[in-house]
């Protein structure tokens, strides 16, 4: 092995295209639903709009600066390149530290749908075994697994809105209890948008893997603007059938597997075991576009000796950051093993938004030369993420800043020590 090969530009459009997809049609698109609703009630489309509106701003400010800054790293190279150092850092510290706690999540996920209780941690743990294994063999067989991953969820989820359609034209829109506004209001809107917008926010890993994209100022844009308008329709088509069908009353206190409620409904009860199949194949996916961005964003991090430098090792065959990816499973094990994530998804929601804010805030300090979007959206965009981030569960704001806090004084005795060793 050979820690000084940089990684290849190995990645077409569709490749793109296809990790982006995979990181946004996860688990979430099965599960989310719920507390959205729970949260927003019949406004729930009104919380999907905002997510759309404030994940699309994110994603032009990050399509634009990977066009000018195409390096591994997405938000915390562009906020290192244009703010500084400390913006860079916690852009990145969000990143590593939350998508870690979401690729655990991920893994858990797939147990869930697939096995019994006792068997989830083994079967997660192997999940993570297996997906890591996946992305140290290149980025190109991370690809190809994305695509076929996504193409069978999205042809699933297609069944699923067939099936709620068909059933609406057969038998009319059924009648529902009269849905009451949500008891928070408007803030009850934005917390749905809050849960809303992760489902969206899978465009950055085609970002994270910016030095491996061919052509990446043309490639780039163009895939995370696909991948993302291919998922908001695919959402919205979603939102509505479980609307007509479930009506929202009912959609706020179903179970684990609201699509699967809906197919059942609909008249197709053979597909809900498809269904739950599908959403562990979909959290698998999910995780394995996870796994490559964690690991390219620990690689930046340690080129600058913002992590560790031995996390830098890229192996000399297959062009992967291993040292990376290999720490970044083993963090995702521990977590699996020791760790009840249902809490510990509140900071991953809380850095996620972290990383955004800076990567709109480093979109706006881009001359007119660099611009492909207008500078207000990329203000949007950064209102937007502080918006939704005062809007999370108080529980998750104190979590985020204790995680921050922790990266803080991390960073800050890092620099003393490399000062000290300097004038030593």
């Amino acid at each position: 092995m050979d820690d000084r090969p940089a990684l290849a530009r190995r990645l077409g459009l569709r490749d793109a295209v296809a990790i982006g997809l995979a990181s946004m049609i996860g688990a979430g698109v099965f599960a989310v639903w719920v507390p959205a609703a729970q949260a927003a009630g019949p406004w729930l489309l009104g919380g999907l709009a905002v997510a759309a509106l404030v994940a699309f701003a994110n994603a032009s400010s990050t399509g634009q600066l990977a066009a000018r800054h195409p390096e591994s790293g997405g938000a915390y190279r562009y906020g290192r390149a244009r703010l500084g150092a400390w913006p860079g850092f916690l852009a990145g510290w969000g990143f590593v530290v939350g998508k870690t706690a979401s690729c655990a999540a991920m893994a858990m996920t797939a147990a869930g749908y697939l096995v019994p209780e006792p068997w989830q941690k083994p079967v997660a743990v192997a999940a993570v075994l297996v997906l890591a294994g996946v992305d140290l063999l290149g980025v190109t067989r991370t690809a190809r697994a994305a695509t076929v991953i996504v193409t069978f969820v999205l042809a699933v989820l297609g069944l699923v809105v067939a099936a709620g359609a068909g059933g609406l034209l057969a038998s009319g829109i059924p009648q529902h209890p009269p849905a009451e506004a949500p008891a928070a209001g408007w803030f009850g809107v934005l917390q749905s948008a809050g849960l809303l917008f992760f489902a969206f926010a899978g465009y950055a890993r085609v970002a994270t893997l910016g030095e491996e994209v061919r052509d990446p100022a043309r490639t780039i844009p163009r895939a995370i603007g696909t991948a993302l308008g291919i998922a908001l329709g695919v959402y919205a088509a979603i939102a509505v059938v479980l609307l007509l069908v479930l009506g929202p009353t009912s959609l706020a206190t179903a179970g684990d597997a609201p699509l699967a409620d809906l197919a059942e409904q609909s008249g197709w009860p053979a597909l809900a075991p498809v269904v739950r199949i599908a959403a562990a194949v979909a959290a698998c996916g999910a995780l394995l576009a996870l796994i490559a961005g964690v690991g390219r964003t620990t690689l930046a991090m340690a080129r600058d000796r913002e992590l560790p430098t031995p996390l830098a090792a890229v192996h000399a065959r297959s062009h992967v950051p291993y040292a990376a990816v290999i720490v970044a499973a083993a963090a995702v094990i521990a977590l699996v093993l020791l760790v009840d994530l249902r809490g510990a998804i509140g900071f991953s929601s809380f850095g996620v938004l972290v990383y955004y804010l800076v990567a709109n805030a480093a979109a706006l300090t881009q001359p007119a030369s660099e611009r492909r979007v207008p500078r207000w959206l990329s203000g949007v965009g950064a209102i937007g993420c502080l918006v939704l981030v005062a809007a999370l569960p108080i529980e998750s704001l104190l979590g985020g800043l204790a995680v921050f806090a922790a990266g803080i004084v991390y960073r800050s005795v890092r620099t003393a020590l490399d000062r000290r060793a300097r004038l030593g």
